[in-house]
């Protein structure tokens, strides 16, 4: 059994901050459990470009409100709380963040905690064996 507080992971290499966003890793592929899990906040006033073409991802906002767009149709999605959204087509998406938006994700496969968005948005496929326990 595992079991964490948020407050344990700020300032520790759990805690990735890129500016327009801060996510802080429950789980990661180390875990070995086959996704891991984030709490994410989009920043106020800023808009993030992301694609996941490596990745599933399912994201849950239970605070703050923005604008979901998928790039490749135009369509546009009201971010409120309970608002779950999936990105199963590796879509394309921008994310504008009207207010902070606290979320919760999951991706599939588990990221390591190292990968940075590329110029597309987009993670590279790291793969990294769970620690022995």
């Amino acid at each position: 059994m595992k079991v964490i507080t948020l407050s344990d992971l700020d300032n520790t290499e759990y805690d990735v901050d890129h500016g327009n966003w801060r996510s802080r890793r429950f789980v990661l592929a180390k875990d070995g459990v086959g996704f891991s899990f984030h709490h994410t906040i989009l920043r106020a006033g800023t808009t993030t470009e992301m694609w996941y073409a490596n990745h599933i991802e399912c994201v849950f906002v239970y605070q703050g409100r923005g604008t979901l767009v998928n790039r490749d149709t135009g369509e546009k999605f009201a971010l409120e709380p309970g608002v779950m959204y999936l990105l199963d087509e590796h879509d394309k998406h921008t994310v504008i963040a009207d207010e902070d938006i606290h979320c919760t994700c999951t991706f599939n496969p588990p990221v390591t905690g190292r990968e940075v968005h590329d110029e597309n948005g987009v993670y590279p496929l790291i793969v990294e064996e769970a620690a022995s326990a």
